[in-house]
């Protein structure tokens, strides 16, 4: 059976929630800017999801911070947060993230660019640095640079 929630846009008092929200979850903790973020509220207003897009220095906009809390995870949280964050921001939007979860996000458009030649210089920056993070770290995972575009 599903539980009821919202998606509505980030307030400034949602600003602790998202970030003990990221912190649990164990993503990126930088650039959390609650003006950006999309949430899922349960019926009590409690915030059970988020996301958001982040805009780069070279122009890219990038789709991060998605997260779901456990006791509400596969229910489609996290999908309309991304099918909104799409909604709103329009193509491209670009993501990092480990190899592993590739498949979560093809089925919005996503698709993984694995030449860095074909990636804003942000995210080869990114990709270049973790890749060299995993390496030295003898970590079996890669971060997988994908984009949603025409």
């Amino acid at each position: 059976m599903s539980k009821e929630y919202q998606l509505r846009p980030a307030v400034k008092s949602d600003q602790a929630a998202i970030k003990k929200l990221i912190k649990e979850v164990g993503i990126n903790p930088l650039g959390l800017k609650w003006e950006r973020f999309m949430v899922a509220v349960d019926e009590n207003g409690r915030i059970i999801g988020c996301g958001q897009v982040k805009p780069h220095r070279d122009g890219s906009r990038e789709l991060a911070s998605i997260a779901v809390i456990k006791a509400w995870r596969k229910q489609g949280i996290a999908r309309a947060i991304i099918q909104d964050l799409q909604k709103v921001y329009g193509r491209p939007l670009w993501l990092t993230c480990v190899d592993k979860l590739t498949p979560f996000y093809e089925p919005f458009g996503f698709v993984e660019i694995t030449d860095p030649g074909h990636m804003p210089p942000y995210f080869r920056r990114a990709k270049h640095f973790f890749n060299l993070y995993l390496k030295l770290t003898r970590n079996k995972r890669r971060l997988a640079v994908m984009v949603w575009d025409d």
